[in-house]
């Protein structure tokens, strides 16, 4: 979930990109994740209900990854050096739309406080969430520059689905009980604003602290930096700086 404060200012691309009818011409330097390498999993969860707001985000019209070209290829690189463990990298969101952004943004402040939505944020209130660093007005995501991703186990039984029906217990609560991940125990759910979640928390098992360390380590190994705040959450320095707000649309194939 988490947003930079540090890029330039928005670039609007409403003229770059073709109607929904047709296939989306993306901006120069973006790329679909899948056409640079189609084994890595995505579950892009800002398309569908499966998130903090429980439904999908402005500018999400498919759950498609895109991210900058420089950025596709370190991941592509990382995917193979985890495929011989059997090991695959998860996309849960990479390019955000700034009208995403500001989606995020007026949920904060609306002044609700749903149960589902306290799934993902049981202890802080909502609009504490800028003062505490879970959000803020503008996104690193927007830039193409930063993603979200955990790890697969591609030995493991990963067909547990989400039930948006389901009364899940909270993103911190044993794997067993909270929405199922379809991934690797991490100790927390995806964007759960609790301190569990920091990346160096002291309160995840041993087990889940060798998965935390075994992503950053292979994020790094490509120059990708992560935030301390979320496990999740990682940037590649120099890869992107304007600010982008086209949307993403499906694809004819």
């Amino acid at each position: 979930m988490r947003y930079l404060n540090w890029f330039a200012p928005i670039l609007l691309t409403a003229m770059e990109f073709a109607s929904p009818a047709c296939s989306q011409t993306l901006p120069g330097g973006f790329v679909f994740l899948s056409d640079i390498d189609p084994t890595i999993i995505q579950d892009i969860r800002y398309a569908g209900p499966n998130n903090f707001i429980g439904r999908p985000l402005a500018g999400y019209g498919a759950a498609e990854c895109v991210v900058k070209r420089d950025l596709g290829l370190a991941l592509k690189s990382i995917q193979q050096q985890l495929a011989p463990r059997e090991l695959s990298l998860k996309m849960l969101d990479c390019y955000r739309p700034v009208r995403a952004v500001r989606d995020m943004v007026v949920w904060a402040h609306n002044g609700r406080e749903t149960p589902a939505e306290r799934r993902y944020n049981p202890v802080f209130s909502k609009k504490d969430l800028f003062r505490l660093g879970y959000i803020a007005e503008r996104s690193g995501h927007s830039t193409g520059a930063a993603v979200d991703l955990t790890l697969v186990d591609l030995k493991a039984d990963n067909s547990a689905r989400f039930d948006p029906g389901n009364a899940y217990a909270d993103c911190t609560a044993p794997e067993s009980a909270r929405a199922p991940e379809g991934s690797v125990d991490m100790g927390t759910g995806y964007d759960c604003t609790d301190v569990k979640s920091h990346t160096a928390a002291s309160s995840i098992t041993a087990a889940q602290r060798r998965w935390r360390n075994e992503l950053v380590a292979a994020m790094a190994r490509k120059g990708f930096v992560n935030y301390s705040k979320e496990w999740w959450h990682f940037s590649l320095p120099g890869a992107g700086r304007p600010a982008y707000d086209f949307p993403i649309t499906p694809r004819m194939r």
